[in-house]
């Protein structure tokens, strides 16, 4: 059974790709978790403008909706691949342009790099985060390499020990979720 007061949770996914293995990890999540927190997928990456510091003075109404949904959010999931050893540049472009503004600041946030290797762009993204202020992002955490041998073709983890993280990670991120009072996002 549903919770009637779930929790929202932001999914980002760090590919741009509509179909990325990211994205479909980020559904299977949304469907394991249903009974635990409800998941709304970002799907404006490919939209937002470069940041631009310069830009603090007049917002792009893009960011200014970002903020609103992270602000509104009571956690945020990232799903992302790497990508030349480092973090995709979109994905890094949205943490950028919340860094003055402080969307990530104390937020639980839970983070899955799913890549051939994700190792380098995992402890960048992990000191990304740090950086910005995330909330128990070491405890919110998975490292998952191959992950495309590790989800069929009917877009489903075949791997048992992948699912059997994530699902660890589902419940500690709840578990966070709701650590948080109410009132406060």
């Amino acid at each position: 059974m549903i919770q009637p007061n779930k929790k929202t949770v932001i999914a980002i996914s760090g590919s741009t790709r509509k179909n990325s293995t990211n994205y479909i990890l980020i559904k299977i999540i949304a469907e394991l978790a249903a009974e635990k927190f409800k998941i709304k997928v970002y799907e404006e990456l490919s939209d937002l403008p470069h940041f631009n510091p310069d830009y603090n003075e007049n917002v792009p109404k893009e960011v200014i909706e970002l903020r609103d949904l992270l602000t509104n959010a009571n956690g945020i999931l990232i799903c992302t691949p790497e990508y030349a050893h480092g973090v995709p540049g979109a994905l890094k472009n949205i943490i950028d342009w919340t860094v003055y503004s402080g969307e990530f600041y104390q937020k639980p946030v839970a983070l899955i790099t799913a890549s051939t290797d994700g190792q380098y762009g995992h402890k960048a993204m992990l000191e990304i985060l740090r950086a910005v202020g995330a909330k128990n992002i070491d405890r919110l955490q998975l490292l998952i390499s191959f992950v495309k041998t590790k989800i069929n073709t009917e877009n489903k983890i075949t791997d048992d020990e992948t699912l059997t993280d994530i699902k660890k990670l589902i419940e500690t991120f709840s578990i966070t979720l709701n650590e948080i009072p109410e009132s406060v996002h």
